[in-house]
């Protein structure tokens, strides 16, 4: 049984998304099953362990980090007479906003948040990122900064704690830049086609509940209309519009699953005003309609 974590059992103010903490498990006391709304990074500070994910054990160590998804479920699996230490950073994707990446020149230097965590599940945890050396003491400096930013709570706390984020995720997407074999640059000129379409798939996953635009992404990734939609067609054989739906319909079925919301406001979660046209292409690319999808499963 998956225990559902909802975001407001932790985070208190919707206008800053944000928790971070520090976790030690042992055999005896380790977390059920459990998936959630938001996004969580961990980073293990020391011990070893297990991650249960999707199914699948995967060996974790110190200086391991990853990101699980909204509507992921997981937890840990530990010896006994062993115990892990972890560092829990929760957080909604508007925390960052794409107009401060766009200010700031960065909106395509963090393929680590947008690229690693929607890899094949097998591909993200057997090729998972593990930090050693500087990298490892920067990390877990950034990690214990913030949570003496979060615990403070003084002035200017919310957007020190913004930029460390963006700090933290550009670092882990140059260590991951490194170690996939590549030179940490993340410019479209120097990146394949299948990297930007992963890039920007990544991006509609963590706002597909938001009004996303092709301007919108044509300004985020420095790419004209044309080159995205010619791009997109090539490498993943649809229009972004089709993918934002696809990405859309994907969610609703494990919401429709998952919870016991009424289609309409399933719709509205999803980045639907028009119900109507939410049970239409539901019926299309499923083959039901949203309530029936929900009784045969």
């Amino acid at each position: 049984m998956v225990n559902l974590l909802h975001s407001s059992q932790y985070i208190k103010e919707q206008s800053f998304p944000f928790w971070i903490r520090r976790y030690f498990h042992d055999h005896e006391h380790v977390p059920q099953l459990h998936g959630h709304d938001f996004v969580e990074l961990v980073y293990v500070v020391r011990g070893v362990a297990q991650h249960v994910f999707a199914g699948s054990h995967y060996e974790l160590r110190a200086g391991d980090v990853f990101i699980i998804n909204p509507g992921e479920a997981h937890t840990y699996s530990i010896e006994p007479g062993q115990e892990i230490e972890i560092i829990n950073c929760l957080f909604m994707p508007d925390l960052i906003q794409s107009s401060w990446l766009l200010d700031l020149g960065i909106s395509q230097s963090m393929d680590y948040f947008y690229v690693h965590p929607f890899l094949d599940k097998r591909e993200r945890f057997h090729r998972r990122l593990n930090l050693n050396g500087q990298d490892a003491v920067r990390t877990l400096f950034l990690l214990e900064t913030l949570m003496q930013e979060f615990e403070s709570r003084q002035s200017g706390c919310e957007t020190l704690i913004r930029l460390q984020m963006v700090e933290l995720l550009i670092m882990l997407s140059r260590a991951y830049g490194q170690a996939e074999g590549g030179n940490g640059k993340t410019t479209v000129r120097s990146q394949s086609k299948q990297l930007l379409v992963r890039r920007i798939c990544g991006y509609l996953e963590r706002y597909y509940d938001k009004k996303v635009t092709i301007p919108d992404l044509c300004e985020l990734f420095n790419i004209s209309p044309r080159q995205l939609n010619r791009i997109f067609k090539e490498t993943a054989g649809m229009s972004v519009v089709n993918m934002i739906h696809q990405i859309r319909i994907e969610r609703a079925k494990h919401l429709l699953l998952e919870t016991d919301e009424k289609v309409i406001t399933i719709a509205g979660r999803v980045g639907y005003e028009d119900p109507a046209f939410f049970s239409r292409l539901f019926q299309r690319q499923v083959g039901c309609s949203p309530g029936k999808y929900r009784e045969s499963s």
